[in-house]
């Protein structure tokens, strides 16, 4: 995690130095960086405004913490601020530690855990204005953040938070196993149940592209566990990898947001196309060796030209399977030169 403080006040300095001492002490891992805009301390304030200080970082940190008044965190934020889905956590501590709000970013950005964790290494008392929070109620961005699902709806998921406000309850089908209490707010529906009525607001928790129209309106909340194994040839463009890729994941019946790493031989770890396709998405990258994936389990498509190359037999469907560490899904596909396999790694979601 990466946090910017920022201290408005000589006292609120003072505070800011305890807080990082005492979260460095619980969160090494933690990179923190600080900075001051105060008139009475001009030997260490930013010269710039404040506003623009927080610009600089918005987009690169994790978290925001002013100590300050809310008010003055609230219009340095306003220019910057763009989608909860792509919002830091912001939060506002008063130069006197009584309160930590979280102000913006509460459930995705995930604010509101991060103040009940600083009020509780400051004393502070934290203040949580979230309706489902308050109320204690099941909210569904949150669920999907905390289980790495992709949210395809922020509108439908306002619609059933609202839902769920009025004391209703949301239907949910899961194509992942489910562990732990199903929150009474949640009727959980199984592959086998034919009653899920369609006029009904629910969510999906699933890959398939089929899985839109469970409900008469469906949040579909995609897992990113989708390995895609790709080979292609030396100097091959990323607009032709993508296409291959997007063609066999359409033909597959699975949502693009499911894909969330891509595998290949070392030898096309530099491949620029690869790099660019990834970088793009936000993809881990993994290239084994010719060793490693002679030794993937499973029956693979072989081709003694590939192995010739290469030094193993296939590349694509050993390397999805290497990633994923479980069976592939979809084997060998051919797209103008490009091969692809899929293999979807073993994962579960938790209340």
């Amino acid at each position: 995690m990466r946090a910017l403080l920022i201290a408005c006040s000589r006292a609120a300095y003072e505070r800011m130095q305890r807080l990082e001492s005492q979260w460095k002490k619980e969160e090494p891992e933690t990179e923190i960086i600080c900075r001051v805009k105060c008139a009475a301390l001009p030997e260490i304030s930013e010269q710039k405004s404040l506003t623009d200080c927080v610009g600089e970082y918005f987009s690169r940190v994790d978290a925001i913490i002013f100590i300050c008044a809310a008010g003055i965190a609230v219009r340095s934020i306003a220019p910057w601020i763009a989608h909860k889905q792509k919002d830091p956590a912001v939060i506002v501590m008063d130069e006197a530690g009584a309160f930590c709000i979280s102000l913006l970013s509460g459930h995705w950005g995930g604010a509101n855990e991060l103040t009940q964790k600083l009020a509780r290494m400051t004393g502070a008392a934290p203040v949580i204005t979230t309706a489902t929070d308050r109320e204690e109620k099941f909210a569904v961005d949150l669920f999907a953040r905390k289980n790495g699902l992709y949210l395809t709806d922020w509108k439908l998921a306002k619609k059933l938070s609202a839902r769920i406000l009025e004391g209703e309850k949301i239907g949910m089908y899961c194509a992942l196993p489910v562990e732990g209490a199903v929150p009474e707010e949640v009727h959980l529906i199984k592959e086998q149940d034919l009653e899920s009525p369609k006029e009904t607001l629910g969510v999906a928790v699933s890959l398939k592209r089929a899985d839109r129209e469970r409900f008469g309106e469906t949040l579909q909340l995609v897992p990113r566990i989708l390995a895609a194994g790709v080979g292609c040839k030396k100097g091959t463009s990323e607009k032709k990898i993508a296409a291959a890729v997007e063609s066999c994941l359409t033909e597959e019946g699975i949502c693009p947001e499911a894909l969330g790493m891509v595998a290949s031989i070392d030898l096309k770890k530099e491949e620029a196309g690869l790099l660019s396709f990834c970088e793009k998405r936000g993809l881990l990258f993994q290239t084994w060796t010719a060793e490693e994936l002679r030794r993937a389990p499973g029956d693979f498509s072989d081709s003694p030209f590939v192995e010739s190359v290469t030094g193993v037999a296939n590349v694509c469907e050993r390397s999805a399977v290497m990633a994923a560490g479980m069976p592939l899904i979809c084997k060998k596909k051919i797209y103008d030169g490009v091969t692809v396999a899929l293999a979807q790694k073993k994962a579960s979601v938790k209340f």
